[in-house]
Order: C-alpha cells, then sequence, then structure tokens
C-alpha cells in the first residue's frame, strides 16, 4: 500500500521584540526604506514530511513521533534567538534548526503571517512623534511567506544526492543542518482598497444572460493577495541588498491604483504586475488573486451628482487571478 503522510503545528503567533531593524533602497512610489521591527509579531505553521514517522499511522509506534507541542514550544523559543530582520529569514531560520535538531525530520514547509502593529504618534516637544513603547494592532494588508526546506543526504557512492530542482542547484547548503531551500514564495495578503472615481467596466460581451449595466465611471473595491518569487534565493537571504519589502510592493499598487484609470480589475492587475516587475529586476515572478467586492448604488442626491449612496448586497464575488513572469 503506498502512502504519503505529513503532519505539523499551525498557527503559533507570537510578538518578540526588538529584532534587527530593515534597511532597503526607496522607490518613487513608496516612502518606505526601512523599520525598526521593534514590535516583530507573527503566526508561523510547520508542516512535517517523511516516511520516519509512517509507523505511528500504521502501527501505533510513536517512538519517532516530535510531538506538535513540541513544535510550538521550538518555534517560540528559537525565534528569540533569530538575528535577522524579515519574515522569510525567521523561517529559513527555523528551518534549518528543526533540520538540525531532528534527524528523522526529511522535509519540511514552513508559512508565516505578519501580525502588523503601527506605532502610536505622541506629544513631544515641538509637535507629534512616533512612540517607541506603544502600538497599535491595526487591521491592514500583511506580509506572508511559505519556505520549503529539503535535507540532503547521501547515495549509495556516499556522494551528495541533491534534491533541489535547476533553479535552486546554485545555492549553498546550510552546514548546519545539511539542507537547502527548494521552493519559496514570498507576499503580501489583505488589501482591501476602494476607489471612488477613476474606474469603468464596460462594452463587454452581452447576450441574454446579461443584465449588469455599462459603468463609464464607478466606485471599485477590491480584495488582493500579492505574492512573488525571487530569480535566486541569495536576494530573499537576510542582509542582502535585493531584499524586496512588502511594505514598498503595497504602496506601488496603491499609487498604480490611484493614478490608472483601468477599464476592468484585469487590467488594472496587469498594470501593477508589469510596474512591479519594472521596478524590481530581482524578481521573477508576480501573482495576483484578486476579488471584486464593489458595492450597489442605489441613490445618487439631486441636486450634487457626486453624492451618492451604496450598499453591500449579500452577492457572489467576481474573482480575478495573474501570474506574470519573466520570459
Amino acid at each position: 500500500m503506498k502512502t504519503e503522510i505529513s503532519y505539523g503545528k499551525l498557527y503559533t503567533t507570537f510578538q518578540r521584540s526588538y529584532a534587527a531593524p530593515l534597511t532597503v533602497s526607496a522607490i518613487p512610489e513608496s516612502e518606505f526604506v526601512g523599520r525598526n521591527n521593534i514590535v516583530f509579531a507573527y503566526s508561523v505553521s510547520v508542516e512535517i514530511f517523511g516516511n520516519n514517522f509512517l509507523p505511528a499511522y500504521t502501527q501505533g509506534d510513536n517512538s519517532m513521533l516530535v510531538a506538535t507541542d513540541t513544535m510550538k514550544n521550538f518555534i517560540l523559543r528559537e525565534s528569540a534567538q533569530y538575528e535577522g530582520a524579515t519574515l522569510e529569514g525567521l523561517l529559513i531560520f527555523l528551518g534549518h534548526r528543526f533540520l538540525s535538531t531532528y534527524a528523522q525530520m526529511e522535509s519540511l514547509e514552513l508559512t508565516g503571517q505578519e501580525i502588523p502593529f503601527a506605532e502610536v504618534r505622541v506629544p513631544q516637544e515641538g509637535g507629534f512623534a512616533p512612540s517607541k513603547v506603544l502600538f497599535n494592532q491595526v487591521d491592514s494588508d500583511h506580509a506572508t511567506a511559505q519556505i520549503r526546506l529539503e535535507r540532503i543526504v547521501p547515495n549509495t557512492e556516499n556522494e551528495l544526492k541533491d534534491p533541489l530542482d535547476d533553479q535552486t542547484k546554485d545555492q549553498p547548503e546550510d552546514q548546519t543542518s545539511g539542507a537547502r531551500v527548494t521552493r519559496h514564495d514570498s507576499g503580501r495578503a489583505g488589501f482591501r482598497l476602494l476607489k471612488i472615481t477613476g474606474s469603468s467596466f464596460a462594452a463587454f460581451q452581452r447576450d441574454e444572460y446579461t443584465t449588469l449595466p455599462d459603468y463609464q465611471d464607478r466606485p471599485l473595491l477590491i480584495h488582493m493577495d500579492l505574492g512573488w518569487k525571487y530569480s535566486t534565493l541569495e536576494d530573499l537571504s537576510d542582509g542582502s541588498s535585493n531584499y524586496v519589502a512588502g511594505e514598498q510592493i503595497s504602496d506601488l499598487c496603491k499609487t498604480v491604483f490611484h493614478e490608472f484609470n483601468s477599464k476592468s480589475i484585469q487590467e488594472l492587475i496587469y498594470v501593477m504586475g508589469q510596474r512591479i516587475l519594472e521596478r524590481f529586476p530581482q524578481l521573477e515572478q508576480i501573482s495576483f488573486d484578486s476579488e471584486n467586492h464593489t458595492w450597489d448604488r442605489v441613490a445618487v442626491h439631486p441636486v450634487y451628482e457626486k453624492i451618492k449612496v451604496y450598499w453591500e448586497p449579500k452577492r457572489a464575488y467576481g474573482q480575478l487571478k495573474l501570474v506574470l513572469a519573466r520570459a
């Protein structure tokens, strides 16, 4: 009987203080050039792969199992030892620590999601300034990442068998765990963007099922998640001058939305993707998963046409996806 197994721990959430600061080069679409990382808060999930754990399934033999509660404690305690500044770096660090600590783990996948906090502006001499001790948890777009690591094992000729595909063969192994990153995804999730004018949707195909009118100008409310991949994993590592901050990706997308009079959401995310790949040549791919959440118009002021009332009906949402990759 063929089996495929994995197990792990979901959503280990922590808030750590005083991670290393992050500094990045400026881009025209964003004021972001770094963060102090006084608050470094994330939710981390880990999934472990390998048939060494199969006896627990087939025989009830738990002798090789690492309890998922142990995994939770491992993530919490080892996160204090991380000396870098990014979510991706944290996941890579934790992955190597797992594989160097537990020899029975063959490979693993770590997923992380930022819990965003913003500095509260407080009165100080001469005006207001960001507090260095008080932070407000905010509901905003936030960083995401997923990292997979594979253990390198000797083959029958006592040579290292490389489990990587062609895209990652040039990446050095970590000497402490004998493992390499084989897949990576960085991202930004949770966009909720409303543009009240400067978007249209018209001249689409019509038939007996069509009830949607043409809109030459409409408010547009979109929900959106983004993902991106680097051309080389060296740019993903802590300290790389080519690291791309999700805050800059966020600001760039918002700038495009502000500036561009789109004829559809499809056109809007395509222009966003083009701009991202132009601005960041170190990225090889950008992907979008977006939804149209635009509310319905129900009233217009009889004198001042700019004054309109919309309501949010219970409805099905249009979904629009796009992947742009360099040729």
